[in-house]
C-alpha cells in the first residue's frame, strides 16, 4: 500500500483528537469511533430516544450529524491533527426507515486533496443487509 494512503493518526489518537477539540459531538456518548484505515472510517451513533423521531424511526438530523462526523473522522486519520477542516457540502438521501437503535456509518474516502477532500458515507442499522442513508460530503483542508 503507497504510504500517502496510510493513516497519520490512528484510532486512539483520532478518539484523544475528537475528544480534547471538538468535545460538542459528544464521543462515547453520543458516537462511538469504531475504526480508522487507509481513507476509510467507521462510527457508530449509540441512540438515544432524543434520535427519534415521531413514527419511531431515527431521525434525520441524527443521521445526518453520523454521516458528516463520520466523514470528518476520515479525514483527519489521514491527514493528522488538523481542528479546522470543515464541512463545505453534504448530500444525503434517506434511502428506508431505520429502527430504532444505533446506526453505524462506513465512509470512504473518493478524493484527498491538498485543499478538499471527497467522501461518501453509507449508515446501516445493525442486522439488516441495505442501508438506511447514503451521503457524500465534502471538506475544506485548511493551508498548513
Amino acid at each position: 500500500m503507497p504510504a500517502e494512503t496510510l493513516p497519520r493518526m490512528n484510532l486512539a489518537e483520532c478518539e484523544a483528537f475528537l475528544l480534547r477539540e471538538f468535545p460538542q459531538i459528544a464521543l462515547g456518548k453520543r458516537f462511538a469511533l469504531e475504526a480508522v484505515g487507509p481513507m476509510t472510517a467507521r462510527m457508530r451513533l449509540l441512540a438515544h430516544e432524543r434520535d427519534l423521531r415521531p413514527g419511531g424511526t431515527i431521525s434525520g438530523p441524527a443521521m445526518f450529524a453520523l454521516a458528516d462526523v463520520t466523514l470528518y473522522a476520515a479525514i483527519l486519520a489521514q491527514i493528522g491533527p488538523v481542528a479546522l477542516a470543515v464541512t463545505t457540502n453534504l448530500n444525503i438521501n434517506f434511502l428506508s426507515k431505520p429502527p430504532p437503535g444505533d446506526l453505524v456509518c462506513d465512509c470512504k474516502l473518493l478524493k484527498l486533496g491538498k485543499r478538499l477532500a471527497v467522501g461518501e458515507v453509507f449508515l446501516h442499522a445493525p442486522g439488516l443487509d441495505d442501508p438506511v442513508a447514503h451521503a457524500t460530503g465534502t471538506y475544506s483542508i485548511p493551508p498548513r
